[in-house]
């Protein structure tokens, strides 16, 4: 295989999905060594295969406004791969989404959940409809709109949906509500319900606590650990506040978190009490981070910025793709920053990456430190499967120990002559041979 020349070829065929070739580049150029081991694959012509989806299912959203307005949304699944298991990943509600941006979420999501050793194969799924500024029955409304044409495309042994951006606890019940009714059964064709009906306990905590799992283990190999460090965090979310939470649980100290207005700056550092008080703002009352230093005047508001000019020693990017460029990341090294895990897809751009890895500082990608989220989607499958609820000891452990094997998985693959760990490769060529193999064992079809 030469690398350049495939991506070359999917950029002629994909020339407005710029995000998908990004991702594309980044495994492909880190695997191409291991792969070329194996003239088996180049016969079968197997990274074309990869690379494309097996299936990209797009429709129309209709749905009527509180004000009696028809208003249309696109809608979209891609079914990139399932040579190991059900189709799965998230399904996102934001403005910003398109084909492209799907479909590099997905085939991240093949290599993502491959790497947790969970059978579980890759998938994504989304609209351009945003819940903010909707009221309830809205959101509603148009969850049941969307579920009228996906469900039939899913199933617990098909594809099973989690949330993402856009899409919490409220979305999930909605789509799974509308599933039931339309196929007339229970299952657990989606993961992240609510704890009342089949969700796991620690799953809304389990990408910001993987994310840390996975820095904790990165920090081992230099006899570090996460105590005493300051923290940048961008994001209010879901893995922006369980990152938080568990970055305070271990003895750090949060400076910074985010939305998509600007971020806020606490020198003083955000306690648990100040991390109830965001988790109240964003997850009840919906409201903006820039609200922070109304409550607690001694913090700092930069408005439409991001903060990773600030000094400190890990970030933690928990908002979304490409959040930092080159710039950035030359602003962190230079700041001391000495470690960057991912809790977002794909935060970094191809250039941030770079200056991370010029530095020998420990980085993560997220197909790597973020797996925690997709991790306990399956052990909620399994529950889900067993007609069980695991006890939340039970689960953190299991999530625990899955972040710990894809570290290690990460070392065997990544480590280079010089020592230095590149996660990059070691994630890539990690998750890869596990699809390869399975995709080589089960014939051309």
């Amino acid at each position: 295989m030469n690398a350049a020349k495939v991506v070359e070829d999917l950029q002629r065929r994909f020339p407005n999905e710029p995000e998908y070739i990004q991702a594309v580049s980044q495994v492909l150029g880190t695997i191409e060594e291991e792969y070329n081991k194996h003239p088996e694959f180049e016969k079968t012509n197997l990274v074309e295969r990869l690379c494309i989806p097996d299936r990209v299912i797009s429709f129309r959203v209709t749905w009527v406004n509180d004000k009696g307005e028809v208003k249309t949304n696109f809608g979209y699944r891609i079914q990139h791969n399932n040579v190991i298991g059900p189709y799965k990943g998230g399904i996102r509600f934001h403005s910003s989404v398109n084909l492209g941006i799907l479909k590099f979420l997905a085939f991240e999501q093949t290599f993502k959940n491959s790497l947790t050793t969970l059978p579980m194969g890759g998938a994504k799924g989304g609209s351009d409809f945003s819940p903010r500024g909707k009221s309830d029955g809205e959101v509603m409304r148009f969850c049941q709109a969307f579920m009228n044409e996906l469900y039939r495309h899913i199933g617990p042994d098909v594809d099973v949906p989690a949330g993402d951006i856009g899409v919490g606890g409220r979305e999930v019940a909605y789509m799974f509500g509308q599933y039931k009714k339309l196929t007339h059964e229970w299952s657990g064709v989606f993961t992240g319900k609510g704890r009342e009906f089949g969700g796991s306990l620690i799953r809304p905590e389990a990408t910001g606590y993987g994310d840390v799992y996975f820095l904790q283990e990165m920090l081992k190999t230099k006899n570090d650990t996460v105590a005493g460090k300051t923290v940048l965090i961008s994001g209010a979310g879901n893995v922006a506040q369980y990152a938080c939470e568990k970055c305070i649980q271990l003895g750090a100290k949060v400076l910074t978190m985010s939305d998509s207005d600007g971020y806020i700056y606490d020198p003083d550092g955000i306690d648990r009490a100040k991390l109830d008080y965001i988790m109240e703002l964003k997850n009840v009352e919906r409201g903006r981070i820039k609200e922070y230093v109304e409550e607690y005047p001694t913090a700092v508001y930069h408005a439409g910025e991001k903060p990773w000019n600030e000094k400190a020693d890990i970030a933690l990017p928990c908002a979304t793709q490409n959040e930092i460029n080159g710039d950035a990341a030359k602003a962190l090294v230079a700041n001391g920053v000495i470690a960057v895990a991912e809790g977002a897809n794909m935060p970094s751009t191809p250039e941030a990456v770079k200056t991370f890895q010029d530095a020998k500082i420990l980085y993560s990608p997220g197909k790597a430190s973020n797996a925690g989220g997709v991790a306990v989607s399956g052990l909620e499958m399994s529950q889900n499967s067993e007609r069980l609820s695991w006890t939340a000891e039970e689960v953190d452990k299991k999530l625990h120990d899955i972040m710990v094997n894809i570290h290690e998985n990460c070392v065997k693959y990544g480590t280079e002559a010089d020592g230095y760990v590149n996660y990059v490769k070691g994630a890539n060529v990690a998750g890869f041979m596990k699809v390869a193999k399975a995709m080589m064992a089960q014939g051309i079809y």
